[in-house]
């Protein structure tokens, strides 16, 4: 029995011998085969483990993140979303005054916020104040006029409806602007986050919509009213004497004098056509442009600025037409002035009226002249 036992414990070790030195002899001949075709060597773990020691180290500090970013930020990566620059992750680096190196999304946030949005609201309130300043010292320009005589028509229904609608649709985006702009430092405080919020939420998506409102009723405004609005001789006079502002005397001028054309052409033209064509572009409208993010910043840019100006030149233009001016208010809102206003405010075109040239009548040459209905009282 002792010798069957023997001779099995020597079978088994010869066994596992044969095994390990054929191991051994084949080891070196798999190793120098290299790896298999595709085969991609793990990273070393010496980073990984260093970011891990840091997080926990230093929990605040993201730099070695951001500068991975910055290294590789402007090189597009693989994305399934389309669209042009969705795979690059930040926008190319430049020079901003103020900082070594940044990149242009950064440049565009210190342009908006260091320069748009403190000198914009400064220029508003300082326009606010000046015409406040300016009603005190020098109240409503124009006489009380008795409404008898001939009834002269100034704007026709269709002028009116026109110059309504867009009027609404102008200060429904000023509005809405101004909170989306400047709410932050004014209502923020007093709303609270989530009311705020909400608030700027809606106001965007009215935005939105009574754009394309705005961009319709402008152009009809410019091509009803942009012939009497063409510059005439006269204009220089009423320029050198400023419009008679501080004098207190009206300078003559035609249907609309030289600073109601300013308005139109600096304002409405110009500022108008700057604010619809950037408003597109940010709504993505306009066809065959690469919508960018240098492309969004700049027309914000543009948008910005255009509206800015364009509000602080109709708060002159809503005082003048309120109570800025007596009668100026009841004429948009009736489309009739009396014989005394036309011969006050806008003498040469009260006398091509009296000469004949303009019918006193527009809306329906036809109709006989009519006496001025009298002024409801508190009108």
């Amino acid at each position: 029995m002792n010798k069957l036992l023997s001779r099995w414990l020597v079978t088994v070790l010869l066994s596992t011998a044969g095994v390990c030195a054929q191991a051994q002899t084949t080891a070196p001949a798999e190793a120098t085969k290299g790896p298999p075709a595709g085969f991609v060597a793990p990273a070393e773990p010496q980073a990984d483990e260093n970011n891990a020691a840091r997080a926990r180290s230093q929990p605040g500090n993201n730099a070695p993140f951001w500068r991975g970013v910055r290294q590789s930020g402007e090189t597009a990566g693989v994305t399934n979303l389309p669209g042009v620059e969705k795979g690059v992750l930040i926008q190319r680096f430049v020079t901003y005054p103020g900082s070594d190196h940044t990149n242009a999304g950064e440049a565009w946030r210190q342009v908006r916020n260091r320069v748009i949005i403190p000198y914009g609201g400064s220029l508003m309130l300082i326009v606010l104040v000046a015409i406040a300043l300016f009603y005190v010292r020098r109240g409503a320009i124009g006489h009380k006029h008795p409404e008898g005589g001939r009834r002269i028509e100034r704007f026709t229904p269709f002028e009116r409806a026109a110059h309504w609608l867009n009027a609404i649709a102008f200060v429904l985006l000023a509005l809405s602007g101004v909170v989306m702009a400047f709410g932050k430092f004014f209502l923020l405080p007093v709303l609270g986050g989530t009311i705020f919020g909400a608030l700027t939420y809606g106001l965007k998506t009215l935005h939105n919509f009574v754009g394309p409102l705005f961009v319709v009723s402008l152009l009809v405004i410019i091509f009803t009213f942009i012939k009497d609005n063409l510059p005439r001789k006269e204009d220089w006079t009423w320029i050198k004497k400023g419009g008679g502002m501080l004098s207190g005397e009206e300078v003559p001028s035609h249907r609309f004098n030289a600073g109601e054309k300013a308005i139109f052409w600096g304002g409405v033209l110009v500022l108008g056509l700057t604010v619809i064509a950037s408003g597109l572009v940010l709504d993505q409208l306009i066809p065959n442009i690469a919508y960018t993010r240098g492309t969004m910043q700049v027309a914000h840019m543009f948008h910005a600025i255009g509206a800015v100006l364009m509000v602080c030149a109709f708060f002159g233009h809503i005082y003048l037409g309120t109570i800025g001016m007596r009668g100026a208010y009841r004429a948009m809102r009736t489309g009739y002035v009396s014989e005394g206003w036309a011969r006050e405010h806008h003498a040469l075109w009260y006398e091509d009226i009296q000469a004949g040239k303009i019918p006193a009548q527009r809306s329906d040459a036809s109709a006989p002249e009519k006496q001025m209905p009298p002024r409801p009282r508190g009108a």
